[in-house]
């Protein structure tokens, strides 16, 4: 065997291990997007169908809003108190299990006898959701990791993050169309064929706990070795507070200005153009499918440019098209909707890597956070934009939170990359 072999076959052999590792990666990064999808749609879903709990059951608005609440409510407690104990401990089992309590909420949909059973079953599904989002966005965070021989641009944090996210996205989408051709035939008998959804749900993230479960031990290690070393959050907790609360201002500007726009604008749309409800869903699905888009190439523009200067285009770049809505007509109030989606939907997952690399260590912590807030502050908004549409009419309620994107100019005092990246 000549010299070059010699040298050239261990090269080889470590490079084919690299790939085998990167293509695994993907796979696991692609199955909990999957899983993210499944979970989204189940739970949106729940409100799509309330017209047929009122009609079935003979509940009152206010017991519809009491279903809402607890499954809202669930959602988004839980998952910083769960991110926050797996931070300590990671349960890979939890992911297998979050489904399960996901299957049993549509089971309790499906045949509830009462309104508490109703209660019950949401606040089953709330938990669910409450396990996926910490956990599976940590499992994103660590298939990145091990993506590394694509270098940072195409296989980075940011990427992995939206690959999750876009999941989620796709499936909030898909909910409507669900209902419409699976739960209305037959009633809220119809949430029994969700079962499936949720069985599939349980399949994928059991083979992905065995991935994760594996790969936890050796990043475990890894994390022990670097606290014997002296790591740890390298930033004052003054320095971290500002930071955080300016991130949690760009969540509250965008939930609640897509909380204007999927619980309201229609109610716009209809009452200024005089068009039927049909023609104005036109609207809000371009931007819920635009969103999905600028959700998948909002990672990688991160990974590329840097997270800072993606979060303030996301909420900023907003600004000029939410501002022009009001006085668009029929047909360009859609493509602004497109435009909005576009950019406004893809900082989401990027400020959620930018958090978790500002408080390395806590991944789940802060996703669950995120993702909570998210549950939170788009319901607490719908109510306080409900109250102004009451009190003073669609019209200024639409033009009132068109200015809404214009908080992302605080996004510009956000610490550059560089800075968070040169103290981890």
């Amino acid at each position: 065997m000549s010299q070059s072999n010699i040298h050239t076959e261990p090269r080889v052999a470590a490079a084919d291990s690299t790939a085998r590792t990167s293509r695994t990666a993907m796979t696991v990064l692609l199955s909990v997007s999957a899983a993210h999808l499944l979970n989204d749609a189940m739970q949106s879903a729940v409100p799509a169908v309330f017209p047929v709990f009122q009609q079935e059951m003979h509940l009152s608005f206010f017991q519809i809003g009491w279903i809402a609440f607890t499954l809202n409510i669930t959602a988004s407690i839980l998952q910083p108190l769960i991110g926050l104990y797996t931070d300590r401990r990671p349960l890979p089992a939890l992911l297998p299990l979050g489904m399960v309590f996901s299957l049993l909420g549509m089971v309790g949909l499906a045949l509830a006898p009462s309104f508490a059973v109703l209660l019950l079953s949401a606040a089953l599904i709330g938990i669910g959701s409450s396990v996926l989002h910490p956990e599976s966005s940590r499992v994103a965070h660590l298939a990145a990791s091990k993506r590394s021989t694509e270098g940072k641009k195409r296989g980075g944090k940011g990427f992995a993050q939206s690959v999750f996210q876009v999941g989620g996205n796709m499936g909030q989408a898909l909910a409507p169309l669900m209902v419409a051709f699976i739960i209305n035939p037959g009633g809220r008998y119809g949430f029994l064929w969700f079962t499936l959804l949720a069985a599939a749900g349980i399949a994928i993230q059991y083979k992905v706990s065995k991935w994760y479960r594996e790969h936890q031990r050796a990043k475990d290690a890894v994390n022990k070795s670097a606290a014997r070393a002296g790591g740890g959050t390298p930033f004052s907790k003054s320095f971290i507070a500002i930071t955080l609360a300016i991130l949690i201002l760009m969540l509250f500007s965008k939930f609640a200005y897509l909380s204007s726009m999927g619980g309201y604008y229609a109610f716009y749309y209809m009452d200024t153009y005089h068009l039927p409800l049909e023609r104005a869903q036109l609207a809000i699905f371009a931007l819920q499918f635009a969103g999905m888009i600028g959700t998948f190439f909002g990672g990688p523009l991160a990974d590329r440019f840097g997270r800072q200067k993606i979060i303030w285009f996301s909420i900023l770049g907003t600004a000029p098209f939410s501002m022009l809505l009001p006085y668009a007509g029929p047909v360009g109030s859609i493509l602004l909707c497109i435009a909005i989606g576009l950019v406004l939907m893809s900082g989401f997952s990027v400020i959620i890597v930018y958090a978790q690399e500002l408080l390395p260590g806590h991944v789940g912590t802060i996703a669950g956070l995120f993702f909570g807030l998210s549950f939170g502050l788009g319901g607490l908004s719908s109510v306080l934009l409900g109250w102004l549409m009451d009190s003073h009419g669609v019209d200024y309620m639409v033009k009132i939170c068109a200015y809404l994107p214009l908080l992302g100019l605080f996004a510009l005092l956000l610490p550059k990359d560089s800075k968070i990246m040169a103290r981890t």
